[in-house]
């Protein structure tokens, strides 16, 4: 074959080559496509903003390319103003700093990327991105108008923290009690039946027995006594023989919204749970007064200041034993792991999905994605897709262990079990919505809620908050048809007891009166 021939024929394998590539990229199962022979001007670039990252997506970075052939430059940039700084650099021809090829970014600021061109949609097709892969939580997370525009990478979530070793102490006694009682009960019927006094001596013996109380059981009967909704909380509140270190039962920062979400959050609804579409914004409803009037009655059992509370006094105040539960975010599993290991922190710990608002009225979390995008401006879409993928799903699996992040992707296994009950709250959460029209929407919530922790009306709270939100994306002024308060149960009850009462009452004095006439 002459030297022309055999150009045209590797021209022939390199277009090939490239067709076949750009076609399977995304649909080798099981595998990660290598590239090979790539110089430096050829590499990937990618951007994030949290320093607990570093090592991670370095040493990813280092093994992808070692795979691959790739360069993969990994620069930590500041998380203030982070999406102008990506902008600048990815339009400005003479910019001083690289534009990134892959953006590490919150899925709240996903709309805005997207409609400034810094984001696109993916190239997975559906094969990695899935719900077999993701909570649905995750994938409404990167999801914005039905396109999948992130890989979900890691999140963070609000859950319930308790001190195992107080609520293990308490399931014992419980079963102790529980076993005395039972075994009085069995003796005083095996009394009853005995003819003879010395059988009945016998029985009466046989009581003082050890009762030997099992791990297993133990840890059964805190699963019973943990509280699973608000009035569970007073109820143990009231009930519970607290150490005398504890200075509160329940504890969470009322000041921050992230913490106080979920007495809401299974009600209102902010663009659905894809937190993208502005024309379905519910604030205002009846169960949204219900769920924020429990709110403000706790005010009356845990005195807790916002201006004097923090998550950090919080999470201190736990470790100490000076709380039984606790609101806290994922990093907390993390953070206790760390206390223990350095003698900082003397209690066992659990963690457990947030209590519902009532036996009738659901609580569901809000959680804040951390997802890949791909830059719009990117020349190396493809590869970058491809490290996106190499990152969020293939080393998902190392991601805890490095960064005590919590990945997004399911099915992987971890030795903390406490991480897999923060992955069950995430996968029911509410992922922060995308709308740049309600961008100022939590901070205005979190000024209502602390209003009312302080004693303002809910109704009003909640019908100012709505009218503000939908005036915002309306672009008119807009105002909510009052409604009345909601009659909780326990009113009903109330209102039906003192009912029966003054029929009670009524039907007396008809008696007597009657007798009175009979008499006389």
């Amino acid at each position: 074959m002459n030297k022309k021939k055999r150009i045209t024929s590797v021209c022939l394998i390199v277009v090939l080559t490239v067709l076949m590539f750009s076609y399977n990229l995304f649909h080798a199962e099981g595998e990660s496509i290598h590239f090979n022979g790539k110089d430096d001007q050829n590499g990937l670039v990618i951007w994030y903003a949290d320093e607990a990252m570093s090592n991670f997506i370095n040493s990813a970075a280092l093994d992808y390319s070692q795979q691959s052939g790739i360069k993969v430059k990994p620069v930590l940039v500041s998380g203030v103003d982070y999406l102008e700084h990506v902008n600048e650099a990815s339009v400005r021809e003479n910019s001083e700093e690289a534009m990134p090829d892959l953006i590490v970014m919150t899925n709240d600021n996903l709309e805005k990327a997207f409609l400034a061109g810094l984001a696109t949609e993916i190239a997975d097709g559906g094969f990695w991105v899935n719900e077999d892969n993701y909570p649905r939580s995750a994938l409404s997370a990167v999801e914005y108008k039905d396109k999948y525009i992130g890989y979900p990478f890691y999140f963070e979530t609000a859950l319930l923290l308790y001190n195992q070793t107080y609520m293990g102490e308490l399931a014992q006694k419980t079963i102790e009690a529980e076993a005395n009682a039972q075994a009085g009960e069995e003796a005083m019927a095996l009394i009853e039946q005995q003819e003879s006094e010395e059988a009945a001596s016998d029985q009466v013996v046989a009581e003082d027995e050890e009762i030997v109380v099992t791990e297993e059981e133990i840890e059964d009967k805190i699963n019973v006594i943990i509280p699973a909704t608000i009035d569970d909380i007073l109820t143990f509140a009231e009930e519970y023989d607290a150490p005398e270190q504890v200075e509160a039962v329940f504890k969470w920062d009322v000041a921050d919204i992230f913490y106080n979400y979920f007495m809401v959050g299974n009600y209102m609804n902010v663009g659905t749970d894809t937190g993208d579409d502005p024309t379905q914004i519910d604030i205002y409803n009846e169960d949204t007064i219900a769920c924020l009037k429990v709110y403000q009655s706790l005010n009356q059992f845990f005195s807790i200041s916002p201006k004097e509370v923090s998550y950090d006094s919080i999470l201190k105040e736990f470790m100490e034993g000076k709380t039984v539960f606790a609101v806290a975010t994922t990093d907390a599993i993390s953070k206790l792991e760390r206390a223990k290991e350095n003698g900082e922190f003397a209690y066992e710990y659990g963690v457990t999905t947030l209590p519902d608002v009532s036996a009738t009225r659901a609580s569901r979390t809000l959680s804040v994605t951390n997802a890949i995008v791909i830059n719009g401006y990117s020349e190396n879409k493809a590869i970058a897709n491809d490290f996106a993928k190499y990152l969020s799903y293939d080393m998902a699996g190392e991601l805890y262990e490095r960064t005590d992040k919590i990945g997004a992707r399911k099915n992987v296994e971890y030795k903390n079990k406490n991480v897999n009950v923060a992955l069950n709250e995430y996968e029911n959460s509410v992922p922060l919505p995308k709308m740049l029209e309600t961008s100022n929407f939590w901070v205005q919530l979190e000024i209502c809620f602390t209003n009312v922790w302080n004693g303002k009306d809910v109704n009003t709270a909640l019908r100012e908050l709505s009218e503000m939100i939908k005036s915002q994306v309306t672009g008119t002024e807009y105002k909510e048809e009052v409604l009345p308060d909601p009659v909780e149960e326990t009113e009903e009850m109330e209102e039906a007891e003192e009912s029966e009462e003054g029929d009670t009452s009524e039907e007396s004095t008809s008696e007597e009166s009657s007798s009175e006439g009979t008499e006389q």
